[in-house]
């Protein structure tokens, strides 16, 4: 009687426990319904932050004697620097996780239109971008973010690390100026496409398909139907096109560049590069940053997708749920074992 009653009073418990939980969630969800994501944008002052990690190292290589000296000279530069006229500025940007997407230019686009607010054209942008390249569409739209500043008669400097290539190239040559690593990988201005196909094996094993289209080229090759002459050709057709677009977007913005010495698909190193146009100078975006910091004022900028309400409310009923099963887990064991 007493298992009995042990197991009447768990069940009960967690009858009331889901039940709860099923009122928590119907209001919760009532309240999601209206709640929007949030969005807001991290600003980091670049030059400060390297002026403060300066004067930290200096100071603790310092003995007592050359300590004192330096702390009374630190507080006269200080109020100099109280009097001193405001500088110019420098907003950076990152694209740093170019997908095949091209993902991040949601963020850019917002970065973009912030930027456009407040810069004038003694101001600049430096955009660091990393990427291997990706879908036609996606990069095109990134690139014209890009070109947003330069109508805005605002300087746009790209710095490249370690990869611009294809649609990453397509964004970096929208820049006044183009900086890239030494051994930065720049180019492969050029179009690929790979579509597997499956209609032989289909027929191996006497599967029918069929695909019905409205239009001679809706559809010029599929993975799963047969792929004819002429479908082919307009779809290697359409590559050209694409190719030609390409070349001449980037033919008009570094217009002194030979585009048939680069637009072969190839992709090159820095220096290299250099040789061929397609980069203006061999230089780490560290060390650009770093010099730009001694006259400007550097501003890093970057658009964060914050949780929503719902994400945090989720979250916290995941984990209370979590516990609430494990204590349930923890009360059952203790019940068989009596």
């Amino acid at each position: 009687m007493e298992i009995l009653q042990s197991i009447i009073i768990f069940l009960s418990q967690t009858v009331i426990i889901v039940l709860a939980i099923v009122a928590v969630l119907i209001t919760i969800a009532t309240i999601i319904a209206k709640a929007k994501q949030q969005k807001s944008f991290d600003i980091q002052l670049l030059h400060e932050k390297y002026e403060e990690q300066q004067k930290a190292l200096k100071l603790a290589t310092l003995n007592d004697a050359e300590l004192k000296i330096e702390k009374k000279r630190l507080k006269k530069e200080e109020k100099a620097k109280s009097n001193e006229m405001p500088k110019n500025r420098v907003f950076v940007l990152d694209f740093l996780k170019g997908d095949i997407k091209a993902s991040a230019s949601e963020h850019l686009r917002e970065e973009i239109t912030t930027i456009l607010g407040v810069a004038t054209p003694q101001d600049e942008v430096v955009v660091n971008v990393e990427s291997p390249g990706g879908l036609v569409h996606g990069y095109g739209f990134a690139a014209a973010q890009l070109l947003r500043l330069k109508t805005a008669n605002i300087h746009l400097t790209v710095c490249v690390d370690q990869v611009a290539a294809s649609g990453g190239y397509l964004m970096a040559c929208t820049a006044n100026r183009i900086l890239a690593a030494p051994f930065a990988l720049v180019g492969s201005i050029g179009v690929v496409a790979q579509v597997p196909n499956f209609n032989k094996l289909l027929k191996k094993h006497d599967v029918d398909y069929k695909e019905y289209t409205a239009g001679d080229y809706k559809r010029t090759v599929s993975i799963f139907g047969e792929i004819t002459e002429k479908g082919e050709a307009k779809f290697k057709e359409q590559l050209e096109v694409t190719h030609d677009l390409f070349k001449t977007f980037v033919s008009a913005n570094r217009p002194k560049m030979d585009i048939s010495k680069v637009a072969t698909g190839e992709f090159w190193y820095g220096e290299m590069a250099i040789k061929l146009g397609l980069v203006d100078e061999i230089r780490t975006s560290d060390d650009y940053l770093l010099s730009k910091a001694k006259t400007h004022q550097v501003i890093r900028v970057s658009f964060e997708q914050k949780p929503s309400f719902s994400d945090k409310i989720s979250g916290a009923l995941a984990n209370a749920f979590s516990m609430t099963l494990n204590k349930i887990i923890e009360q059952n064991s203790a019940v068989k074992k009596l």
